[in-house]
C-alpha cells in the first residue's frame, strides 16, 4: 500500500519562498518516478515538475522553469519542491505523485499554498 503525505504549505507573499515535502510510505520508494500538480480554484489540474527515480534531474512545467526545483531523498523516502519567487499565480493546492513503470498513479492529499500580492 502506497501513501504519500505533503507538507510545508502556507501562506506567503508574493516574491517569497516555500519547500514542501512529500513523504512516501511503502515498498521501493526509489523504483517510482515522483511528481507535483497544483489545482487552482475552478481550474483543472496541472502539471509543475517531474523527477525520476535516479533524482539527477528534474522536468518542469514552463510556468515555473528557473523558480520551482525538484528532488527527492531516496533514504528518507521523501521528494521535495523548492518553491522560489513565488507569485499569486502559484495560489493552489499543491499534489504529489508517484508514478510506476507501469504508469500506476498514486496521490497525496495535497497542501494548500497561497500567494498574497
Amino acid at each position: 500500500q502506497v501513501q504519500l503525505v505533503e507538507s510545508g504549505g502556507g501562506l506567503v507573499q508574493a516574491g517569497d519562498y516555500l519547500r514542501l515535502s512529500c513523504v512516501f510510505s511503502g515498498r521501493n520508494f526509489k523504483n517510482y518516478a515522483v511528481g507535483w500538480c497544483r489545482q487552482a480554484p475552478g481550474k483543472e489540474r496541472e502539471y509543475v515538475a517531474r523527477i525520476l527515480w535516479s533524482g539527477d534531474s528534474g522536468d518542469y512545467a514552463d510556468f515555473v522553469k528557473g523558480r520551482f526545483a525538484i528532488s527527492r531523498d531516496n533514504a528518507k523516502n521523501t521528494a521535495y519542491l523548492q518553491m522560489n519567487s513565488l507569485k499569486p499565480e502559484d495560489t493552489a493546492v499543491y499534489y504529489c505523485n508517484a508514478r510506476t513503470e507501469a504508469a500506476n498513479d498514486y496521490w497525496g492529499q495535497g497542501t494548500q499554498v497561497t500567494v498574497s500580492s
